[in-house]
């Protein structure tokens, strides 16, 4: 149910940004902005079948639009865009989340040097958009991964051994 709502949400900011691209830079300046998004979110609701190779995927897929729309200047919008960045901070957030210490901080470093790339044309509201979703995935997914690693340590403490039951 979870993935159903973030495949709408993602849907509806594509349309969204796309429209927006449309009215204010004109000619075929979404395409670009809206295949980026469209594949990153693909990825992100994937996430769950291959978690570390999904989530460089969609760290390299948001690097490479974000230094192909620095090479292009002012012919294509500054990336990611809304839906990149939303898309990119689930991917981390639930890599951080789920996987083993050395591979999640692997991913945490990633992701904050896609953000400082993003940074590198200067303050926008993109980069701004890109750097919230970054803190908030790395914040989230340091702390889900505590909660669950005290869940599991109080069941695993709560756990009767096998080899002695109570007798009722």
């Amino acid at each position: 149910m979870l993935n159903v709502s973030l495949g709408v949400v993602f849907a509806l900011g594509i349309v969204f940004t796309a429209f927006m691209f449309m009215s204010s830079w004109g000619g075929i300046s979404w395409v670009f902005c809206s295949a980026v998004s469209i594949v990153v979110s693909g990825i992100a609701l994937i996430r769950e079948r291959r978690k570390l190779l999904t989530t460089v995927a969609g760290l390299v897929v948001t690097a490479a639009a974000i230094t192909a729309s620095l090479k292009a200047g002012d012919d294509l919008p500054q990336e990611p865009a809304p839906i990149t960045a939303l898309a990119l901070s689930v991917l981390v957030g639930s890599a951080i989340r789920t996987l083993p210490a050395g591979q999640a901080a692997g991913i945490a470093v990633g992701g904050v040097v896609v953000t400082a790339v993003v940074w590198s044309d200067g303050w926008s509201g993109v980069t701004s958009v890109a750097t919230m979703g970054m803190l908030a995935a790395l914040l989230t997914g340091l702390l889900l991964r505590r909660l669950d690693n005290r869940a599991l340590a109080r069941a695993l403490t709560q756990q009767e051994p096998w080899a002695s039951p109570s007798q009722s």
